[in-house]
């Protein structure tokens, strides 16, 4: 909308006295704006902060056997440092608090990635109104699952990308206030700060997605790559895994923002070679 034009008086040397008249309202404008920025700046700065006990907590209950409850024993895919990444940059992109709650559904062609006899098909969700392409989610997401390091390396799993029809899960991107209202639908408390599963849907916080975690030592594109490898690992039935050793890869299905227990953070399921990259079940 455009501004109203400013009225003028009808006496003589009227804007002189306007423009003393304007003096003491802007000097209050300039202190409601001082005080408001400091109004945020102490909200900002004074709010607790969530800790590594409750995002480990919080992760506890977000993975169990796919379908989380209530209590713990699920978990939440792991999150990464800050960092820039190829296909986009964190200042780039904004993370608003919350957002409508509708979905972009990205578009496909269907191709299947790796040889084996099953085939997955998933899809891939952006919330709308936020400054992320489905198209380049989907492309990333793609090409975490096409890597010859992903979970294609075991040979019998294969993956297609759909954008219509039935499908096995469902990759979500969303702001940190959809994720809490989707996660708390089925008892789960992110608090706006990490992901979940429920059911089929790995629901990926863009809070986490963007900024990623200080846990994890490592490029963005990196620790996205964690998330997707740890969740559809749980999707395809793998369960958790700790660390097999000082200074060795850490498992991608390890638990990694609870600590690296002296491992080294690690994304992917196999290595360049085609070893896998496991540990220790988790009981």
């Amino acid at each position: 909308m455009g501004r109203s034009p400013a009225r003028r008086t009808g006496t003589r040397g009227g804007g002189r006295r306007g423009s003393a008249r304007a003096v003491p309202v802007l000097l209050a404008l300039g202190v409601v704006l001082v005080t408001t920025g400091a109004a945020v700046a102490y909200w900002r700065d004074a709010r607790p902060p969530v800790t590594d006990d409750q995002v480990a907590d919080v992760a506890d209950a977000l993975d169990a056997a796919g379908t989380p409850t209530a209590s713990a024993g699920a978990s939440a895919s792991p999150s990464a440092k800050p960092s820039a990444s190829p296909s986009s940059s964190p200042s780039a992109i904004a993370v608003p608090a919350t957002g409508p709650g509708a979905f972009v559904t990205a578009r496909a062609d269907g191709t299947t990635v790796g040889t084996g006899g099953r085939v997955r098909r998933y899809k891939v969700l952006v919330e709308e109104g936020i400054d992320v392409r489905p198209s380049a989610a989907a492309a990333e997401v793609a090409g975490v699952l096409a890597d010859r390091r992903g979970w294609t390396r075991d040979g019998a799993t294969s993956f297609r990308l759909v954008g219509t029809g039935s499908y096995d899960f469902v990759v979500k991107i969303a702001t940190p206030g959809t994720v809490d209202r989707i996660c708390g639908a089925a008892g789960l408390r992110t608090r706006g700060e990490v992901n979940c599963s429920v059911g089929t849907d790995v629901v990926v916080n863009l809070k986490r997605w963007v900024l990623g975690s200080p846990e994890f030592d490592g490029p963005i594109h990196e620790y996205r790559a964690l998330i997707v490898n740890h969740e559809v690992g749980h999707r395809i039935g793998h369960g958790h895994e700790t660390c097999p050793g000082a200074g060795r890869p850490a498992p991608a299905m390890m638990q990694q923002i609870k600590g690296l227990k002296g491992c080294v953070a690690n994304a992917w399921p196999y290595d360049r070679d085609g070893a896998y990259l496991g540990g220790p079940a988790v009981p």
